[in-house]
């Protein structure tokens, strides 16, 4: 056991996670109830609601894809990837308590935008400190300690939020804007306080010679390295899979409350499923950081997927709230280990000093490609008229995903000195 106790400057890395980790569950849950409410206002319909929310998601992470590269390769200079982190951790919290202020469901879309974005984009800043935050024996662990507390404490302000939210829409004891403006204003401040310990033990040790102008020597470097990328067969590889399969599991993550809401269930169900999915799924973030220092990672990912992929095809026949009570524990129980052990299984197949620069790319891959089921589902829904079409389409993606990993997995086991394992 002691070889998995944490240093202070992987705490301090992990509480990152537990602070971004309650935007993240607010964007799955009362956000879209909320907007739910301001579209309802306006006589929006419950398919083109569900629509705009995925559009909206879309919209958010195609910018996410372009800012992300860019602004990753800068943080790859000397002593600047704290300072873009800073930049983006700021503007997200920022517009996240504006949300609370929004007087139309469109003014509440776009600065649920650049929330989104800003939230996102301090990840690939956040996740290309991983390689320099532990070593690559630890990698795995951590990075899943890192999403197991990251669930769990995100449900302390999630709580709060619940009860705001539990008073304005069930008791009628607070408006519901003013529940909305406390609701966003107590997440952004749980984020931000979180943050500060990573503020004051990252130093960045690994980093690349400036040279010239950095916004155009990012593109530079960027344009070096998709052509340099495709001589490193591996991590090519394992970014087109991570494209189709990550994209799937960010769908699930967020659409959940929006489809259960779109297909007629109790809100306040919803919300204490979804609180249920962090608690299952701190336990089985911790085990999967844990059967990889014993098992193959890449069986742990194919498995992962796999599951994400019954879990899916379940989902076409939501009609009862048991029904996803039980996909709250299944997704539950995988989403941590898919998610820690890719971010764990590409720090370790690229070079350190370039981290920002690739998790740049990996941002692309993942965030970035969430538009496409999030879109495609949205356009399923509207041009069938079901939800759960919309749902199950994104069987597909997870299939792909599957596929192109498991060779992606053999190539990176191929590879000089067999990084992935």
């Amino acid at each position: 056991m002691a070889k998995f106790k944490l240093t202070k400057r992987e705490k301090a890395w992990i509480l990152y996670d537990v602070g971004n980790s309650a935007f993240t569950m607010m964007v799955s849950t009362l956000i879209p109830i909320f907007f739910n409410t301001l579209a309802g206002d306006a006589g929006i319909s419950n398919t083109n609601y569900l629509a705009y929310w995925g559009y909206a998601g879309s919209v958010a992470t195609i910018l996410t894809a372009i800012i992300g590269p860019v602004f990753g390769t800068i943080a790859d200079r000397k002593d600047t990837k704290k300072r873009v982190f800073l930049v983006s951790l700021i503007l997200g919290a920022a517009a996240c308590i504006l949300m609370g202020f929004a007087w139309s469901w469109l003014a509440f879309l776009v600065i649920f935008v650049i929330a989104k974005v800003s939230y996102s984009s301090s990840l690939v800043f956040y996740d290309a400190m991983l390689p320099e935050t532990t070593t690559e024996e630890r990698m795995d662990n951590v990075s899943s300690q890192g999403y197991a507390w990251g669930y769990i404490g995100s449900c302390v302000p999630f709580i709060i939020c619940i009860v705001v939210f539990v008073l304005a829409n069930m008791l009628n004891k607070i408006p519901m804007r003013a529940a909305m403006i406390l609701v966003f204003a107590i997440t952004a401040v749980w984020w931000v306080l979180m943050t500060v310990p990573l503020l004051k033990t990252y130093k960045q040790e690994q980093y690349v010679e400036a040279q010239g102008n950095p916004f155009l020597q990012s593109f530079r470097q960027l344009g070096r390295t998709f052509r340099d990328i495709r001589h490193e067969k591996h991590i090519f590889l394992f970014l087109l899979a991570f494209f189709f399969f990550i994209d799937g599991v960010y769908t699930i993550i967020d659409m959940a409350v929006a489809y259960g809401t779109a297909v007629g269930l109790d809100t306040t169900g919803l919300l204490i499923a979804l609180l249920v999915t962090q608690l299952v799924a701190f336990p089985c973030a911790i085990i999967f950081g844990r059967l990889a220092a014993k098992y193959d990672t890449g069986l742990l990912i194919r498995i992962c997927i796999a599951a994400y992929t019954c879990i899916t095809v379940f989902a076409i026949f939501l009609a009862h709230q048991w029904q996803f009570w039980f996909l709250a524990v299944a997704v539950g129980m995988f989403q941590g280990g898919i998610q820690a052990l890719s971010r764990s299984y590409f720090g370790k197949i690229i070079p350190a000093e370039k981290s920002g620069e690739y998790f740049g790319l990996y941002d692309i891959c993942g965030k970035g490609a969430a538009f496409m089921g999030t879109t495609l589902m949205a356009a399923v829904t509207q041009i069938t008229g079901r939800q759960n079409l919309g749902v199950g389409s994104i069987v597909i993606i997870f299939l792909i995903g599957f596929l192109v990993f498991s060779a992606a997995d053999k190539t990176c086991k191929a590879a000089a000195g067999n990084p992935a394992n």
